[in-house]
């Protein structure tokens, strides 16, 4: 291959005069690669005579950064700034940054303290101190494991006690903190930069001002509707030995639970109960549950049970202890048998709509109790015992409770507290014949668990009134119901009813179909799990519903997948293209970074030769002056290789006439006469020795599944709404080779941190994570799928593995060089678009 194009010797000689100033070869040939900030460099050396004033390599590197961000500095401000490196009080390029910020709006002359004091000069900090601090913030933000790395080190580099210390000091003092804290790295480290856990090995993304640092999610905590909420023991009680009770019981610190009904799938509005509901509980030192509300055993099926454990787990969070209502079936039939006793429930023998007639009916008439009502107390024991016993047949009795019928409020009008189900249930099998309703059990189950914050939706709130009229009726712990306002996401249905009418129709594939917006079908997109959470904790907490348009959610995940997503060559629709003055047995392999700015992420190796494929949206017959991608005499760069391209001619099937191959020339000319291109495209190489290109059997590229933000608004009904068009299918999509290391990588480093996290809850959860009962148990393969192996294909958009696919180098033993394989079928799933408009810019 001939050499690059030299550089000219004016950049020649300013980067000789950078590297005496100090600068190393490559930070002299980057400061030289701007012509403005070059030109500014040279003259803030010139007119402070530099060169033999033994500046130090870290100063020169300052003063290179002045360049940059100082360019509009007027003189004298710029020279106060180079007075300040040199002497020392700015030893950062942070700190440089701050002070040319500082002096483009201050000018002189300066107040000396106040520079100081807003770039951080003169600040110290020593190791322990630092230590405490780091430790200080972490108890207070909503870190609850790896998955909040990134986050911590944001929101300790935005503290005012933090702000000017050693980057890596900080790195180092919160990675020490989260060992001794969380235990080895967690399924997470990979996050973006916000408090969820996905497993994998990216590094936290830098730059997102989309996603919530652990500073904001601290302020969801603290402040606004969450932070009024009351202290643990303040909730009233009937008798103050039932406050005391509690507070010896939790030892004073908040008790939450989330309480979802095992009968569905969670969707993307629970993400923000499960957020608001384990961070609560661990901004505050707490504990919280996970509580399936297993009362309806016609509904519930073993699916949703592991499903409902998988989906909290993998946005992060790990249940203090996992219960179930069926825990207290028989503490909840003696507290009815009380509750009879007392004469505050009766056995009701009224059917549905007579029910209905004596609560007003359509009308909405005047209230009146039914017969049984006033019923002796000793009858209503017999007839709920003869309910029990299986006497009475689904719908001939029920238990009531006797409330009060003159309230305003409809959750008064003596709710139904049993009813007679024959019903087998997965836990208590075939013991029961009745079984308690919601109205009855959750409030007493969240006593029992002496639940501090029963935090739950609006929709509830009517439900209050008649929660604490039983824990007071029955004289005990009264848990204090707090609702805040639930998450909408328009453009998407969550009603389990309709989508399973979906499922069925054939509209979409099942309820894990990536359209939807179940957390599993989320997560078979490939959404990072922190993503979501970032997403909720960025809308903040409140009474206030949140209707929140599709496009910001997208906009949440984008953003969180820049700064951690690597980065490979892809091409969605190739062509071929031949470079005519290449040999035919070419080949030179290119080191290119999986990310540009994290390189911790490391590098993969491509190869370049005469055979290469672009994508055929960046080919056009016909040239204008607003195109730069590639046209016949056009030139246009390739991301990583060495030289631009042009095409001189191209090749056309007789049959359609469509464009098969073009015929380029590789602008690799010595003698400084090469065109300079104005685009940059992907491309992937022909190269059968390597394995490359990577071929992709399907690429799915996933539209709104709906026309309109308010499908339920739709006549005659929300399948009228449907979009025809949500699914794009792309058959031989093409893959640098690059994907088969990166695949392993991601996979194994997933499956060894689901390994480490779920050890650490098993050994905390203790033996009743490990009962024999059939109930779902945690287990490191809930947090491990194909989704994990997520990347960015350059210039086309977000992508990750879909669970059909078939790689038989994820199984590989360690070492083995990762690679295709017969039987290997590869299935892509399009997470999100580059932009909110995924059309590719000119």
């Amino acid at each position: 291959m001939p050499p690059k194009t030299a550089p000219s010797a004016e950049t020649n000689d300013l980067i000789e005069l950078f590297k005496s100033l100090g600068l190393t070869q490559a930070k002299a040939a980057e400061a030289a690669k701007n012509p403005k900030n070059a030109a500014t460099l040279k003259d803030i050396i010139d007119k402070h005579a530099l060169i033999g004033k033994n500046v130090e390599e870290k100063q020169a590197v300052l003063l290179a950064t002045l360049a940059v961000s100082g360019s509009k500095l007027a003189e004298a401000e710029r020279a106060y700034a180079v007075d300040a490196i040199l002497d020392g009080r700015l030893k950062s390029t942070d700190q440089v940054t701050a002070a040319s910020k500082y002096l483009e709006a201050n000018a002189l002359p300066i107040d000396h303290a106040d520079f100081d004091k807003q770039c951080g000069v003169g600040f110290s900090i020593t190791p322990t101190e630092l230590a405490s601090q780091v430790s200080t913030y972490i108890a207070s933000s909503a870190a609850s494991g790896w998955a909040n790395l990134g986050a911590v080190i944001s929101g300790l580099r935005n503290s005012s006690e933090t702000r000017w210390a050693n980057p890596l000091e900080v790195k180092n003092a919160v990675e020490a903190a989260f060992l001794e804290k969380f235990g080895a790295k967690e399924a997470a480290k990979p996050k973006g930069k916000e408090p969820k856990k996905e497993a994998s090995v990216k590094a936290p993304a830098k730059g997102d001002d989309a996603a919530p640092s652990a500073s904001s999610s601290r302020s969801v905590f603290s402040e606004g509707f969450l932070g009024h909420l009351h202290k643990p023991g303040e909730n009233p009680q009937l008798h103050p030995h039932l406050r005391e009770q509690h507070l010896a019981a939790t030892g004073g610190i908040v008790y939450t639970r989330f309480p979802p009904e095992p009968n569905g799938f969670l969707h993307i509005g629970h993400s923000k109960a499960i957020f608001i509901n384990f961070g609560y509980a661990a901004h505050n030192g707490g504990k919280c549950y996970l509580r399936f509300d297993d009362t309806n055993p016609e509904a519930e099926e073993a699916r949703y049970f592991e499903s409902i454990l998988q989906s909290v787990r993998w946005l992060g969070y790990e249940p203090w202890k996992i219960t179930y209502s069926s825990d207290n079936f028989d503490k909840l039939h003696a507290l009815a048998v009380e509750l009879i006793k007392r004469d505050k429930g009766y056995v009701c023998h009224c059917t549905a709509e007579e029910i209905y007639a004596n609560r007003g009916g359509d009308e909405r008439g005047p209230r009146k109790a039914c017969a049984h009502r006033t019923r002796p107390v000793s009858e209503s024991l017999a007839e709920f015992e003869k309910m029990r016993t299986g006497y009475h047949k689904p719908g001939e009795a029920i238990l009531r409770m006797k409330m009060d019928l003159e309230s305003g409020n409809t959750m008064m009008w003596d709710l139904v507290a049993y009813r007679v189900l024959n019903a087998h249930h997965h836990r208590t099998h075939d013991k029961w014949k009745i079984y308690p309703t919601y109205d009855f059990t959750h409030c007493l189950c969240d006593s029992f668990e002496n639940i501090s914050h029963s935090l739950c939706t609006t929709e509830f709130i009517a439900s209050r009134e008649s929660y604490e009229w039983l824990c007071d009726a029955l004289e005990i712990y009264k848990p204090k119901q707090s609702e805040f306002g639930r998450l909408n996401v328009t453009g998407t249905i969550n009603s389990k009813r309709k989508i399973l009418a979906l499922v069925k129709e054939g509209y979409v594939k099942d309820w894990d179909d990536p359209r939807l917006y179940t957390l599993i079908a989320l997560r078979r997109r490939g959404v990072p799990p922190g993503a979501i959470t970032s997403f909720v904790s960025g809308l903040g907490v409140s009474t206030a519903a949140s209707n929140i348009q599709v496009s910001r959610f997208e906009h949440t995940v984008r953003q969180y997948l820049e700064g951690s997503a690597p980065r490979l060559l892809m091409v969605l629709k190739p062509l071929k293209v031949t470079i005519e003055n290449l040999p035919e047995d070419y080949v030179l392999m290119l080191e290119k970074p999986l990310h540009p700015k994290v390189p911790e992420l490391g590098t993969s190796k491509v190869p370049f030769t005469r055979t290469i494929y672009i994508d055929a949206e960046d080919f056009r017959l016909e040239d204008s002056k607003d195109y730069f991608r590639l046209a016949p005499g056009k030139t246009v760069g390739l991301f990583q290789a060495p030289h631009p391209i042009t095409c001189t001619s191209y090749k056309t099937d007789p049959a359609t006439g469509e464009v098969t191959e073009l015929i380029c020339k590789l602008e690799n000319d010595t003698a400084g006469a090469a065109k300079k291109p104005k685009a940059f495209i992907q491309w992937v190489a022909e190269h059968a020795p390597s394995g490359s290109p990577v071929r992709i059997d399907e690429t799915r590229v996933f539209h709104q599944l709906f026309k309109s933000d308010n499908p339920l608004a739709a006549v005659p009904d929300f399948k009228a709404d449907i979009n025809p068009h949500s699914l794009d299918m792309h058959k031989g999509a093409m893959v640098e080779i690059g994907f088969w290391g990166l695949a392993k990588q991601l996979y194994s480093q997933a499956i060894k941190e689901s390994q480490e996290r779920t050890e650490k809850a098993l050994k905390a959860a203790g033996a009743t994570e490990h009962k024999d009962d059939g109930t779902p148990k945690a287990t490191s393969e809930q947090l491990v799928g194909k989704e994990v192996i997520r990347f960015q294909g350059l210039r086309v958009a977000y992508f990750a593995v879909d669970k059909e696919s078939t790689l038989a180098c994820l199984n590989q033993a360690e070492g083995a060089e990762p690679n295709w394989s017969a039987g290997d079928r590869i299935v892509l799933n399009r997470i999100v678009s580059l932009k909110e408009d995924s059309g590719k810019a000119a």
